[in-house]
């Protein structure tokens, strides 16, 4: 991660500024082929009803909301910690959505944001972690060379944004 970028959790998410962050970050990634539920095009609309329902779960502490912002204090990348699991599974958070702007790419990013969230889900007292990454969608990679297991992947799980199936690959991690 360079110098020029800061990570922070989010308490709560009621900034202007940073609502039409994440929405952009959201649309960029859905733009460039990300598949991350979302089809392309992603109104704006859509993908700010996405972080309000993402500010809800921050409100009520069912998830963590981490962010990474620019020299100029513009979020660029963000990653949640699913922190609210079933009664079975209180020792387990799942990891989703990390998100880093095409224009914020290769710097470290990702990268920074997996081990703020890992650390995150750790001192909320979880020791396993779950994700899941569409297949050969470029994630894998940087999932494999921060120690995470390589569960296995299920065909035709999703849609890419543009359209035609693709798999999902599970990961898993103790921490």
């Amino acid at each position: 991660m360079s110098a020029a970028h800061s990570l922070q959790q989010l308490h709560t998410l009621d900034h202007a500024a940073d609502m039409a962050a994440l929405c952009e970050v959201l649309t960029d990634c859905v733009a460039g082929g990300a598949s991350v539920s979302f089809m392309h095009p992603l109104s704006h609309a859509k993908a700010e009803a996405f972080w309000c329902g993402v500010a809800n779960g921050v409100a009520s502490g069912e998830r963590a909301l981490l962010v990474a912002r620019d020299g100029a204090g513009v979020i660029v990348g963000t990653v949640q910690v699913v922190l609210g699991q079933p009664e079975n599974q209180p020792h387990r958070a799942d990891i989703a959505k990390l998100l880093v702007h095409r224009s914020a790419r290769c710097c470290g990013l990702g990268a920074a944001l997996m081990l703020a969230a890992e650390q995150c889900a750790r001192a909320a007292g979880k020791r396993v972690l779950v994700l899941d990454t569409a297949t050969g969608g470029g994630a894998e990679a940087l999932y494999e060379r921060l120690g995470w297991q390589l569960c296995g992947s299920i065909p035709d799980y999703a849609l890419w944004p543009a359209g035609g199936l693709c798999a999902t690959t599970i990961y898993c991690k103790k921490i």
